[in-house]
């Protein structure tokens, strides 16, 4: 007795890269099938062809890219005999689609109702008023609160996780048979990833969805997979049930994968009490006022008399939601922005209390590295350009600076050479590793590492951390670690201050804060992390 057919099946597809890529494929002879009711999860590092492999399901790969060989079956049919308009007809009422940023997959300047409307639209589905009706019915189906509300705000009155709620009710408006999810939940706090994991898992119980999800975390694979699929530059290395892969992998990459996951274990502590201390803030407020959502006019205390020391060498993490005002506090401490309360001192110098001006020359004290090193590069500009600019305009002497740029390089694990080259010729965790070596050269006494390593996969993840704790030892930093991964806060983070709605609610030796939470608050963070019980406690204790 033969079980049910596969709702995708990929045979043999082979997709070719352009003639100066670093390799011939994007894919090479990759073959998957994904059952009724079943999640399966295509793994790897970044380049490992988990994104072309959605991209193609769909019909949408770049024109540069060509399938060479192979088939894609949507229920038997290739869909890669399909032209244009046949395609068309396939998106949103067979293939649903979830990318991995909303803001940037949502029409900015048209509501929630309209863009949710424009599936039934394109698909010449129902009258207008049954649309909006429908549209405000999937927004209750995906958990959003004030589905009224929501239906008639914009993309850019609503946070993150209710961006991404948007996006899943319109892949899910016509039911198709197959949902596809490229990184859904890679910019989620751990809270808000957990419950789009959980709405995504019951929404495929529930309607019997075949859905392909692409990450690189392996604690998204625990939480939600069936199956498991590893990608390694364009090849299928190993596949298997997730407790197969998860427990006992079988291909030295997979292994490499797993290994680089970080553990919610934290290394033993640092002897740091003897240390100066070198960052000083002290109850410092930052408020917000505006016109909100569910309100006329509104104000949001993002900073609530916030008050925290860091020493000498050490890394306090500043963790906490999407909006729960950590980001925030990081720019405060940076006069980024301006408090509107509250001291900050760096050494001995009041660093708050400086004027713009006076504050110039004092600023090389305190530097930041962003979660997005490609925005904050200058493509224009060559890297080595970028390291030295900082020093050059504190008076240094450019041949110096440039000199010095190319020793940073080479600190950062880079070649000196890469100095001649331009951000876009990197990869993302080079990009990041250039961020942090900007940031040097100005031989601050203060890093600020403002989700700095949220967007790398595990691997490349694994290796910032390191290059992290490394400088830290040999230049004595002191580290304000702001993520909402409460993983990579335990493997790097001396200290841990927990953020909620502007106020700290809870601050802690790293240990000592996983092992006994005192608040409630921190408890359901830890709670959140996604695959916990499933990684950490069988992978990790091999």
């Amino acid at each position: 007795m033969t079980g049910p057919s596969p709702v995708l099946s990929i045979e043999n597809l082979s997709i070719g890269l352009p003639a100066l890529a670093d390799r011939q494929h994007a894919i090479k002879d990759l073959s998957l099938t994904i059952q009724p009711g079943e999640t399966l999860c295509v793994v790897g590092e970044s380049g490992s062809g988990k994104s072309m492999t959605a991209m193609a399901a769909i019909g949408l790969l770049p024109p540069s890219v060509t399938v060479r060989s192979g088939a894609i079956k949507l229920g038997g049919f290739d869909l890669l005999s399909l032209d244009e308009e046949g395609w068309c007809d396939v998106r949103g009422r067979d293939i649903g689609m979830v990318f991995q940023e909303p803001m940037t997959s949502l029409n900015p300047v048209m509501r929630v109702a309209d863009q949710i409307s424009e599936t039934f639209q394109a698909h010449r589905l129902l009258g207008p008023a049954e649309r909006y009706r429908r549209a405000v019915e999937l927004l209750t189906e995906v958990n959003l609160p004030n589905p009224e509300l929501i239906a008639r705000a914009y993309p850019h009155e609503l946070s993150g996780g209710q961006r991404q709620r948007v996006m899943i009710a319109m892949a899910l408006a016509l039911e198709p048979k197959l949902l596809i999810a490229d990184e859904p939940t890679t910019a989620l706090d751990v809270t808000t990833q957990a419950q789009v994991l959980k709405l995504i898992d019951n929404l495929r119980r529930k309607k019997g969805t075949a859905v392909l999800f692409i990450t690189h975390d392996f604690g998204v694979v625990a939480e939600i997979a069936d199956r498991v699929a590893v990608l390694q530059n364009g090849e299928l290395v190993e596949q298997g049930t997730a407790d197969e892969v998860l427990h006992n992998p079988q291909h030295p990459y997979t292994e490499r994968l797993l290994a680089a996951v970080p553990s919610l274990t934290p290394p033993p502590p640092k002897e740091l009490q003897n240390e100066p201390t070198i960052l000083k803030v002290d109850a410092l407020t930052k408020s917000y006022g505006g016109h909100g959502l569910f309100r006329k006019s509104r104000e949001v205390q993002a900073a609530n008399a916030v008050s925290f020391d860091i020493r000498r060498g050490e890394t306090l993490g500043l963790v906490g939601e999407s909006g729960s005002g950590k980001s925030t506090v990081g720019r405060c401490v940076l006069r980024l922005i301006e408090p509107d309360g509250g001291t900050i001192e760096i050494g001995s110098l009041p660093f708050s209390a400086l004027s713009q001006a006076d504050l110039r020359p004092h600023r090389r004290k305190i530097q930041i590295v962003f979660q997005d090193p490609f925005a904050s590069l200058n493509p224009r500009r060559k890297v080595g350009y970028i390291i030295a600019e900082g020093p050059i305009t504190q008076g240094v002497d450019p041949v110096k600076a440039f000199e010095e740029a190319r020793n940073l390089l080479e600190k950062v694990g880079l070649p000196s050479q890469s100095a001649e080259r331009y951000p876009h010729e990197f990869s993302g965790g080079q990009r990041q590793r250039i961020g942090i070596a900007r940031a040097l050269a100005m031989k601050p006494d203060v890093l600020v590492a403002d989700e700095a390593v949220s967007a790398l996969d595990v691997s490349v993840q694994a290796d910032v951390l390191k290059l992290l704790k490394g400088l830290q030892n040999e230049l004595g930093l002191s580290i304000l670690f702001i993520t909402h991964d409460l993983r990579v806060a335990a493997q790097i983070c001396d200290r841990v201050a927990v953020m909620q709605k502007g106020r700290i609610v809870e601050m802690a030796q790293t240990a000592q804060l996983f092992a006994d939470p005192r608040d409630a608050y921190t408890r359901q963070l830890l709670a959140a992390v996604p695959g916990k019980a499933r990684i950490f406690q069988g992978v990790q204790n091999r």
